[in-house]
């Protein structure tokens, strides 16, 4: 705890505070507190969070506090605010953290889960969803639909108060700035919650049901495995994002001149890809392309690449190698798949006058079309040692008139009304290399062309 900055100790402490208050009715005479309920969903969830502590499951479960969210919301269903409130503390407090400092993050996300199901329970038994749920032992049948209401507005309810502490402790532990800390937080939630807490309904209609709780374990089981699949997809997604980054890492520290520049080309790529109305499983495909499209540069030496006059025909010879070199780095990663067409052939020209084979027309494949764009427009209004940057609108027309000898119309079309739509930060492409578009002249170091210095290019009419 004392490496935790003393912000986020008093934010943690006020959490578990909190937490402590809406449990303290549990134990008093009055409550009718439902222990037997409250052990055995205790229990349940304690046990989906073990398996993470074992390291033959821990890469193959859904591991983590607060990683099965429908039993916390089973919970708010069948249990009162304050027994609701500890139903996650066990599971939380034996769950696997995997980052520093360890005792700060398990005490966090133990009064975080029980603050936020105790906000659920209480927002539940405020609606009347209890009385919707049937009666125990089967004495009354479940109103349905109509506890879907109470059900839906708990999850979001749910969502809200994750969401707000959460980003609380962005703002306290992480300094995140307080303007962002919150961006995104809700959205991203909701939706999961909502399917979780249907779950969470099923169970808990089960749990109340002629059968008891043994057939809650109906929906625990199926849900729990769901969990794992979709745990999984993400794993390998994070370990796909891993690969591009320390192949990119490794560019940027052999060729530092263009550092920013892949990521600046993944991104106009995908502009590109969203108004030609591709698939997002092609368009993240292209954005991969498109920031790995001098990964090539790694076979090419290092003197080479950071030479300070201009190139020998022999040296230009060599740069021309970085396609094939890049195709080659990345053959072996399935999951690039279009990708690598987009790497090995983005310096290609639509009049067949590119490299590395001369490809013409539509024989040059549609990714490296896009990158091929993408490229030139980054390298143009990018700042460099010997010639500040072209502002978007003059970046845009040498592309235009390029279009049909070097770069596909269309693509150049499509990046032109994507920045009339969402503009482009040409002031934040400051590089010095000596890269520039291909077929654009190249200039020696220390000459600046009488261009403008980039300026940030906002959405609206383009100059022609």
């Amino acid at each position: 705890m004392r490496t935790t900055p003393r912000a986020a100790r008093a934010y943690i402490l006020c959490v578990a505070l909190c937490a402590t208050v809406c449990a303290l009715p549990a134990p008093t005479p009055g409550a009718a507190t439902p222990w037997g309920t409250l052990a055995l969903l205790a229990a349940l969830y304690l046990a989906c969070e073990l398996p993470g502590r074992c390291s033959f499951f821990a890469r193959s479960v859904p591991v983590g506090a607060g990683s099965f969210f429908p039993l916390l919301l089973a919970a708010a269903f069948l249990l009162p605010p304050a027994a609701a409130v500890l139903v996650s503390v066990p599971g939380s407090l034996a769950g696997r953290v995997e980052q520093q400092p360890v005792a700060a993050r398990r005490v966090w996300r133990t009064a975080q889960l029980a603050l936020t199901v105790g906000a659920a329970s209480w927002t539940y038994a405020f609606l009347g969803g209890p009385a919707t749920l049937g009666g125990a032992g089967g004495g009354a049948v479940p109103d349905l639909p109509y506890a879907l209401l109470p059900a839906g507005a708990t999850a979001l309810v749910f969502s809200l108060v994750l969401a707000v502490l959460d980003g609380g402790i962005l703002a306290t532990a992480e300094r995140v700035a307080v303007r962002h800390a919150w961006r995104g937080l809700l959205a991203r939630s909701v939706g999961p919650h909502l399917v979780h807490a249907l779950a969470g309904l099923m169970m808990a209609i089960l749990w109340r049901s002629s059968y008891g709780p043994v057939s809650a374990l109906v929906v625990v089981l199926p849900m729990y495995i769901s969990c794992w699949v979709f745990a999984q997809y993400h794993r390998q997604h994070a370990a796909h994002r891993a690969t591009i980054r320390a192949l990119v890492q490794a560019v940027d520290i052999k060729d530092g001149y263009t550092r920013g520049h892949s990521e600046r080309v993944g991104r106009a790529s995908e502009l590109i890809a969203r108004e030609l109305g591709m698939e997002e499983e092609r368009m993240e495909a292209l954005r991969f392309a498109g920031i790995l499209h001098d990964v090539g540069k790694l076979g090419v030496p290092t003197r080479i690449l950071r030479k300070d006059g201009p190139l020998t025909p022999e040296e230009r010879r060599v740069i021309e190698l970085h396609p094939e070199y890049g195709h080659e780095i990345v053959r072996g990663i399935g999951f690039l798949d279009e990708a690598r067409a987009a790497i090995l052939h983005h310096h290609e020209r639509l009049d067949g006058s590119g490299y590395p084979y001369g490809l013409a027309g539509d024989t040059i494949p549609e990714f490296a079309r896009v990158v091929a764009v993408a490229d030139a427009f980054d390298a143009m209004t990018s700042t460099r040692s010997y010639r500040r940057g072209r502002p978007v609108p003059a970046a845009v027309a040498e592309l235009e008139r390029c279009a049909g000898s070097q770069f596909d119309p269309q693509m150049v079309r499509a990046l032109a009304r994507a920045l009339d739509r969402h503009g482009w930060s040409a002031a934040a492409n400051t590089v010095t290399s000596e890269e520039q578009p291909p077929g654009l002249p190249r200039p020696r170091p220390g000459k600046r062309p009488s261009t403008a210095a980039g300026t940030t290019h906002r959405p609206g009419r383009r100059r022609r």
